[in-house]
């Protein structure tokens, strides 16, 4: 498993535009992925589990993947976040 965390740079977070292209990104990977906010984990791959955890600009998640390309799936996932979903 490979685990790193980030904080989410974009003042809205993770809404439902952003997340979209947060799941459609985590779906290009054969891993599985996960993202956690104050100990609770949700599916990365799910729109409403990822809405569910409510993440706001400049909260820190961790993103975590298991599986072939997971080390390459989480830094994908890591720097589409740092890029603030281009708004």
């Amino acid at each position: 498993m490979f685990v790193k965390d980030v904080t989410v740079q974009n003042q809205v977070g993770l809404h439902a535009r952003p997340a979209t292209f947060f799941i459609q990104k985590a779906n290009e990977f054969k891993s599985s992925i996960w993202i956690e906010k104050e100990e609770r984990r949700v599916n990365a791959k799910s729109l409403l589990g990822v809405l569910s955890l409510g993440i706001v600009g400049g909260t820190t998640i961790k993103v975590m993947a298991d599986g072939a390309d997971e080390e390459v799936a989480v830094e994908s996932l890591i720097k589409l976040i740092e890029s603030g979903f281009s708004e």
